[in-house]
């Protein structure tokens, strides 16, 4: 991806072919080995990063004028910090292994760098010019070639939201994780819709049943009626949406049960979104004996008087707490006659909010998001909207 990026755009590739020492690392555009002066008017060389704006592998004119700077605060040839592009000193985790112990302000006009050469080449001469005078002939231009590979990566185009908002270090806590999403129903497809949005290994889908006319109607997106005469699997209906963006998902149109529970060695996580019966308890003995943690997601609603009514489920298993699955928090028996969710009723949006809340709580066992109560249950009733949390660790 990053050397079709500096081969389909003009600023790019002009910033490498004027011997500008560019990488993308991440949605990061990366300068390295930029001349600058110290505090005790040494020339040393430190990287200039910024964010990538980019409309699929296009760039578009840069949003910000601020730059990150990975190196002590430059100075002018007599040692004086050069206080006219002083941002901020945050020492920022980027992740992707950059880091950013200052930031730079030095906007050209009001209508800011008109694209990424006039952005990063300006830059590169403010904080060269005053190791130039110490040291001439020094520059940033080291007219080296592109003698890098592409860096490996599960998306089909860079992840700019993550950059945009300075993530990228939270977000490299999710790509060793390799996913199951075990049912790819109304919950399970809005897990994956999240899911394939990470930066994860791979993602495995289970589910044998096909993609019909009422599933259109409790999953993300908006099949053709042409898909849907075709009756695809579930698993490759999805597959070939997520697909577009995420490289690594694999598509199992398989029951669960004896012979297909080795499908499920080498995950890291599982999230359990499948109907209750014996399959789901075969399921989560398996990921107990890997020792895999999961979530398990369930709802249950209920017609009054006109009107739906019921709760969702989010229950959490760890290696540090497994108790509570065996203790009621998990069903292993389907419901009964009074469960109208059964019927395959429509409510994408209670599909949508499991899937959500099941996936927050993922992350923060990752440590993307803060988890201080640790909790291994929570249900959310409409009624209300009350929110409980229970099972803490």
């Amino acid at each position: 991806m990053s050397r079709a990026l500096f081969s389909l755009n003009a600023d790019l590739a002009r910033l490498r072919s004027e011997g500008y020492y560019m990488r993308i690392h991440g949605s990061l555009l990366v300068m390295r080995e930029v001349p600058y002066v110290d505090s005790q008017r040494r020339v040393r060389t430190g990287a200039l990063v910024s964010s990538l704006d980019l409309a699929g592998d296009r760039t578009r004119k840069p949003e910000t004028h601020v730059i990150h700077w990975d190196g002590d605060f430059p100075c002018s040839a007599e040692g004086v910090p050069l206080q006219g592009i002083a941002h901020q000193s945050p020492n920022t985790d980027l992740g992707h292994g950059l880091t950013a112990r200052h930031s730079f302000s030095s906007k050209p006009n009001q209508d800011g760098y008109p694209d990424y050469y006039a952005k990063m080449a300006t830059y590169a001469t403010i904080l060269s010019g005053p190791a130039a005078v110490l040291q001439p002939g020094i520059s940033p231009r080291l007219i080296r070639g592109a003698d890098d590979d592409d860096e490996p990566s599960v998306f089909n185009y860079l992840d700019t939201a993550s950059s945009r908002v300075g993530i990228g270090a939270l977000a490299s806590k999710l790509e060793n994780e390799v996913v199951g999403i075990i049912g790819a129903g109304g919950t399970g497809s809005y897990i994956l819709d999240l899911i394939a949005k990470t930066p994860v290994k791979e993602i495995r889908l289970f589910d044998n049943d096909d993609f019909l006319s009422h599933n259109a109607f409790r999953a993300p997106g908006a099949p053709s009626l042409e898909e849907l005469r075709d009756a695809p699997k579930k698993v490759h209906y999805l597959k070939g949406i997520y697909e577009r963006m995420h490289r690594g998902i694999v598509a199992h149109a398989v029951k669960m049960g004896a012979d297909t529970l080795g499908l499920l060695d080498g995950i890291t996580f599982a999230f359990i979104s499948m109907d209750a019966g014996k399959e789901k308890r075969a399921v989560v003995a398996k990921l107990e004996a890997l020792g895999v943690p999961f979530i398990d997601v369930g709802m249950g609603l209920e017609l009054t008087n006109g009107s739906l009514g019921g709760i969702l489920r989010v229950t959490t298993s760890t290696l540090a707490k497994r108790d509570h699955v065996h203790q009621g928090r998990i069903s292993f028996v389907g419901g009964g006659g009074q469960d109208v969710y059964a019927s395959n009723i429509q409510v994408a949006d209670l599909n949508a909010l499991n899937a959500c809340l099941a996936v927050v709580k993922w992350k923060k066992l990752c440590g993307f998001y803060r988890d201080l109560e640790q909790e291994h249950h929570t249900t959310y009733t409409t009624d209300g909207g009350m929110l409980l949390n229970g099972d803490q660790a």
